[in-house]
């Protein structure tokens, strides 16, 4: 396996209640543990921000400040990797005096967080993440999106241009706005980037699905496809005539998105369609400790071909993960972190479900912040 990348010194600054929190790790696995309250999920959402986005717990920025201090918040990690050390740092700008965020690297800022993309792996599964497998498209559709930017740094700036051409297309048709040029302007906007991002899904889904097929775990194993037009019809046609089709079908489709507000065809319509392949059962429609077992596979394998893409293994963060899994499945998880040498960041009430099976983890235990 490549080398792990590794969290060796986090220092955490007025960051929601940890005023003052400093850890030396080793490249083992990492167990907090404490009463509900205390701050165990705070330190891995502080670990999420050396990702871009607004890290696992997608909050704002003026929820990290500390409340009973106005000094800005900061959160900093030593990192060791394949490539050697690194030291990355982000936090409230002192000098905006805004809640805007900085990010530095070797104590040099960086203007765009995609750069973060470049030096640091990471994948998380949260409590939730548990239930979205069952929810609507949009929390499907956001988390094929992430796990897509990891291997693909451009792929958030091609879901924000999508975006961005949606809604100024939506405003000008509420607005009566009928400018042909403008329209046809932003519908090609619109198909270019909706092909692109329709693209590299389907490069996401065909890694994650031979990584699913290369293992043997006690885990369900997953069949994932993507139903979405875009998505579809390039399983059988070219990209041009692709992005001719959705163009053509956003032009069509005018009079009809003036009247509800909202755009009928695109890829921000598409949907993950997940199938526990051994019952033949959508997953929506399977038990909630099936669908929690779904999703660890789903996200294991993620790990797993983050690992053999880009040749180094990835931060692994599990907020509390034992819920909804059996002791068997608990122990298999464990396992296997162990066998693919993933520092992990696992959380729970009680050290008990993690020492049997993690016992060379390094534990930490909190108490109200320290």
């Amino acid at each position: 396996m490549p080398a792990p990348l590794v969290v060796s010194q986090l220092t955490l600054t007025n960051f929601r209640n940890h005023l003052d929190l400093r850890l030396r790790l080793s490249p083992v696995p990492v167990v907090i543990t404490g009463p509900n309250g205390v701050g165990k999920t705070n330190i891995l959402e502080a670990i999420s921000l050396f990702v871009p986005g607004r890290g696992m717990c997608r909050a704002a920025p003026s929820e990290w400040q500390a409340q009973s201090d106005a000094a800005p918040w900061a959160v900093v990690a030593e990192l060791e990797g394949p490539s050697g050390g690194l030291k990355v740092a982000t936090g409230r700008d002192p000098a905006s005096g805004s809640d805007r965020r900085i990010v530095q690297i070797d104590g040099r800022p960086i203007k765009n967080q995609q750069v973060l993309a470049e030096h640091v792996g990471m994948a998380w599964i949260t409590p939730d993440m548990d239930r979205v497998l069952a929810e609507g498209p949009s929390a499907r559709r956001k988390l094929v999106d992430r796990m897509a930017f990891s291997f693909d740094p451009a792929h958030a700036g091609r879901v924000h241009r999508y975006e961005k051409a949606m809604r100024e297309r939506l405003r000008l048709l509420r607005e009566g706005i009928a400018d042909a040029a403008w329209l046809s302007g932003l519908e090609d906007e619109m198909a270019r980037t909706g092909v692109a991002i329709a693209a590299a899904r389907l490069q996401l889904l065909r890694h994650l699905q031979t990584a699913i097929a290369e293992t043997q775990s006690v885990f369900p194993t997953a069949d994932l496809s993507l139903a979405g037009m875009a998505e579809e019809h390039l399983l059988h046609q070219p990209a041009l005539l692709v992005e001719d089709e959705l163009r053509a079908d956003l032009a069509r489709t005018r009079g009809e998105d003036a009247q509800s507000g909202t755009c009928a065809v695109g890829v921000h319509r598409s949907d993950l369609r997940v199938v526990h392949r051994k019952h033949g059962c959508p997953a929506e429609l399977c038990s909630t400790g099936e669908q929690k077992a779904l999703l660890v596979a789903i996200m294991m394998a993620y790990v797993r071909t983050l690992a053999a893409t880009r040749q180094m293994m990835p931060l692994f963060l599990l907020d509390d993960i034992t819920a909804h899994l059996d002791r068997v499945r608990r122990e298999a998880l464990f396992e296997e972190i162990l066998a693919l040498g993933v520092q992990a960041w696992i959380t729970g009430t009680d050290t008990d479900p993690f020492l049997a099976f993690l016992p060379r983890a390094q534990s930490i235990q909190l108490s109200d912040g320290s």
